[in-house]
């Protein structure tokens, strides 16, 4: 069984320009780690040798753990679907502008685009309810959290953060 909640967080002007700070911080760092990938390994970058490369920057820059390892992640498939869709034939034959122009330069992420997390990565409280644990954020899980409750070992768990401040957690029981 899948579990599915989705929450709109409604932060007050206090904490509202902690989240607007969220999304940007993540996809920056998702472009720093791109573009390390793209030159030392083009477009063959995997997750375990841009893990070995850029976890230490991402935590040094005030990264939690289970963000950075969903930002070295997002880059690392985004380079898979690239590779597919090279070798599907989508970006044209080799040669075309539009093949070249993608084998060419790193992925790039827009600023305002969504990120997953995951209840590792998001603070319940039953009196304010969720935040999300990020660099410009500061958060700490408490037992009281309902995925936290909700998670099994083999389960999947995911949330995605938007500009527009949703919030959908998934667990399975």
């Amino acid at each position: 069984m899948k579990l599915v909640v989705q929450v709109k967080l409604m932060p007050d002007a206090r904490r509202a320009p902690a989240f607007e700070r969220t999304l940007p911080a993540v996809n920056d760092a998702a472009n720093w780690v791109s573009s390390v990938g793209f030159e030392h390994f083009r477009l063959k970058g995997a997750v375990r040798e841009l893990r070995k490369m850029c976890y230490g920057e991402l935590k040094a820059r005030g990264f939690g753990a289970q963000t950075a390892q969903h930002i070295i992640k997002r880059v690392a498939d985004a380079y898979t679907t690239l590779r597919a869709s090279i070798k599907a034939g989508n970006l044209g034959t080799e040669g075309s502008k539009r093949r070249i122009k993608a084998e060419s330069k790193p992925i790039v992420f827009r600023p305002d685009a969504a990120h997953t997390f995951d209840d590792r990565c998001l603070s319940w409280n039953s009196t304010r309810g969720p935040s999300v644990s990020g660099p410009s954020t500061a958060g700490s899980r408490t037992s009281a959290s309902p995925a936290r409750r909700m998670r099994s070992s083999d389960s999947p768990r995911t949330a995605r953060v938007s500009p527009t401040c949703y919030v959908g957690t998934a667990s399975g029981s």
